[in-house]
């Protein structure tokens, strides 16, 4: 029998889905409650929560969703989600998934208007599910992620592959480089004082509100579990490159880079990078690095894959004011 209720905070979502993943805690840092939790708390903690359960048997569905207005509701993701997707539970085939789901869309069809979904991978079965439970929904692709595909390849090997631009840079920067390069996998409060100095000299815009205070706890949990790896460029002791990488399940996602913009033409980022790479497939072995969602064309330098992203916007026809964007969509959707 099929059932479905919201949940509105995090408490709640914990105390239910808590002794589900006792033994068997998803195996990406995404589908984790604990990175639902601190994504919300610290960057968007003014937004209500709107966590949609539907259960069959033992198979379930959890949607992870926020309310920035009262007949909206949004994927529970930002610029550090890398995708995001349902969690399923109990291992339902393909037919219980799309149950699942469209009893978790129709739980949502009395209050909501409008549901955005980004970033997604895969549409086809929240698609179906939407449009059985009576949403207009639409898919448009939006960016993409890069990744490489180690495929039992060595450093060495990976290097030889790299466009020769980049392998010149590598070798022309670091003849009598200033620079020391190392990577922790532990943090320390004279570690993070480290990092966040590179940040205020970065390149990057300022961080968003609450985007240091996340970065700071994820770094924390995962390095108590030897997941974190935090790279740096020192120059005479002052770090002036730092990245925050994670590694876990054969693959290593790339959260973070920053490098002093003074120093750009020595390029320690670059050189980071190189000896980031190497630790990941050469000593942690993994079979994947992603580079996290964005198109930008230095990513490509690095990496063999693309992956496209997609967004689904989701009207409920029984509201009025819900015709109008839909229409919008469907026309964009097309042009587009």
């Amino acid at each position: 029998m099929l059932a479905s209720r919201e949940y509105h905070s995090m408490e709640e979502v914990r105390r239910m889905l808590a002794p589900r993943l006792t033994h068997a805690p998803p195996p990406s840092l995404f589908d984790r409650i604990e990175w639902h939790e601190a994504l919300h708390r610290h960057c968007l903690a003014g937004t209500s929560l709107r966590i949609v359960q539907a259960v069959e048997g033992s198979a379930e569905v959890w949607l992870m969703l926020v309310s920035p207005e009262p007949r909206q509701a949004t994927a529970l993701a930002n610029w550090y989600s890398f995708r995001w997707a349902p969690l399923f539970l109990g291992e339902p085939d393909e037919e219980t998934r799309l149950r699942l789901l469209e009893a978790a869309m129709r739980q949502m069809l009395c209050r909501c208007a409008h549901v955005d979904l980004y970033p997604l991978e895969a549409t086809d079965v929240l698609l179906a599910a939407l449009r059985r439970s009576g949403w207009f929904a639409v898919a448009r692709p939006m960016g993409g992620r890069h990744l490489l595909q180690v495929n039992g390849r060595s450093f060495s090997d990976y290097w030889t592959a790299r466009p020769g631009r980049l392998r010149a840079l590598v070798r022309r920067k670091g003849r009598g480089s200033p620079f020391a390069l190392s990577i922790h996998d532990a943090l320390t409060d004279a570690l993070w004082a480290d990092y966040v100095a590179v940040h205020e000299r970065s390149w990057k815009e300022a961080e968003p509100t609450g985007g240091l205070a996340l970065l700071r706890e994820i770094a924390e949990r995962e390095g108590v579990a030897g997941r974190l790896r935090l790279g740096f460029a020192r120059q005479d002791g002052r770090p002036v490159a730092a990245q925050l990488w994670t590694v876990e399940g054969g693959a290593a996602l790339i959260h973070k880079l920053n490098h002093d913009r003074a120093l750009d033409a020595r390029s320690p980022g670059t050189l980071l990078s190189h000896a980031m790479f190497a630790h990941a497939i050469d000593v942690d072995r993994v079979d994947t690095i992603d580079y996290g969602t964005g198109d930008n064309a230095y990513k490509t330098d690095w990496m063999d894959v693309r992956i496209p992203l997609h967004r689904i916007d989701a009207f409920n026809p029984r509201f009025v004011s819900a015709w109008l964007p839909a229409a919008r969509t469907a026309i964009s959707a097309l042009v587009g």
